[in-house]
């Protein structure tokens, strides 16, 4: 019977990138193999503080980082090194596993925003991340590398032209049964909620990282479109929604904006939205976009990671300029647009994209693995 590790700080739904993992462990299970997991408290790093927001939150998550990097690495090499007959995932962080999913380049996200090295220098976690990455793409750390879109292959490439390990591309998944469009009870009652009106077009924003993920954008589109254009946004520490709340066009479309803080689940927002806007600056493969497009909710996304792979524009959603012009122009066309039609292909497409289609596709290339003589080590 196969066992698979999955290395990964922690496991369950929503929390990015331990949402994969979760979904991944259920759908294998269900297919009878026994999953292991190697988290932050297997690690011994159980003790370490969440992270909150502030200055004292990115402290946390340089901790957790630097921990699962050093004493995450030294555990899932002892546990591999005792089970030798164990396929292993690795996710974050730890240098070990036969596959890492490269769930996000920093370098790529950097530049994307321009003035590259300012952005890596000025933040430790950046620099510590980009130096630990160079020795996990240029080494035998792993056998195969996964990218989860076809745009982060060719920028892995381009940033590490001495890649050692091998590569593949399988893009994340979506459970089309958790995620499904709202009945018309459901979808009154979550824009009652909300207080909004049926000629209301609601925008949902939803994210942590306002800069990257361009909120900015979408809260300045809001001078351009008609004042029936509501926007929610989803996620954002106190400190990131205190500063968004006092830029000037929040504050003159204040009656306009509704900020809810994080949150761990998306569908009672989403059930209620008509679009969802994602201006961002580098995305790998977003769970939040597939979750929309399940749920119904077409979406306005700009040309990074996999969001082209599964945005039709004009058909499902609209792909966008990282622009307040084409942001507004987006929104404004949602708000004429045949949304019925919208949805219907939007459902469609996230039926095409489910976990059990992914985890199969993970599982065919860990059983490749395993016809291969020797684990992929790195020489300490």
């Amino acid at each position: 019977m196969t066992t698979i590790v999955q290395i990964v700080p922690e496991i369950g739904p929503g929390t990015g990138v331990g949402s994969v993992a979760h979904h991944l462990e259920q759908e294998w299970l269900r297919t009878g193999v026994t999953v292991e997991r190697l988290t932050l408290a297997e690690s011994g790093g159980a003790w370490l503080p969440t992270p909150r927001g502030g200055i004292q939150g990115k402290l946390a998550v340089l901790a957790r980082v630097v921990w699962f990097s050093t004493a995450g690495t030294r555990r899932a090499r002892r546990h591999l090194a005792d089970h030798p007959d164990t396929l292993s995932v690795c996710h974050n962080d730890a240098l070990a596993g036969d596959v890492y999913v490269n769930h996000g380049l920093v370098q790529a996200s950097m530049r994307s925003r321009g003035v590259y090295w300012y952005r890596i220098l000025r933040n430790p976690l950046h620099l510590f991340t980009t130096v630990r990455d160079r020795r996990r793409y240029r080494s035998d750390v792993h056998r195969l590398v996964v990218n989860l879109s076809d745009q982060d292959e060719r920028l892995l490439r381009e940033l590490h032209p001495s890649l050692r390990p091998r590569t593949a591309v399988v893009t994340n998944g979506v459970d089309t049964t958790e995620f499904a469009p709202p009945s018309a009870a459901e979808r009154e009652a979550a824009r009652t909620a909300l207080d909004l009106t049926e000629a209301d077009v609601l925008a949902v924003f939803i994210g942590h990282e306002y800069a990257r993920k361009g909120l900015d954008l979408v809260v300045d589109a809001l001078d351009h479109c008609p004042d029936r254009v509501r926007l929610l946004v989803v996620g954002g520490s106190p400190d990131l929604v205190a500063a968004m709340q006092s830029r000037d066009a929040a504050v003159r479309h204040r009656s306009r904006i509704t900020f809810v803080g994080p949150s761990r689940d998306p569908r009672p927002f989403l059930r209620a939205a008509d679009v969802l806007c994602l201006p961002s600056a580098y995305e790998a493969s977003p769970l939040v976009v597939l979750e929309a497009l399940a749920m119904g909710v077409p979406v306005i996304g700009t040309r990074t990671g996999s969001i082209p792979d599964v945005v039709e524009d004009g058909v499902n959603g609209y792909l966008v300029d990282r622009s307040v012009t084409s942001v507004a122009e987006a929104l404004t066309t949602v708000d004429g647009a045949d949304r019925p039609a919208l949805r219907r292909a939007a459902r469609l497409t996230a039926e095409q994209h489910t976990w059990a289609h992914v985890a199969a596709r993970y599982l065919e290339l860990l059983q490749g693995l395993r016809a291969e003589p020797g684990r992929g080590r790195e020489v300490s």
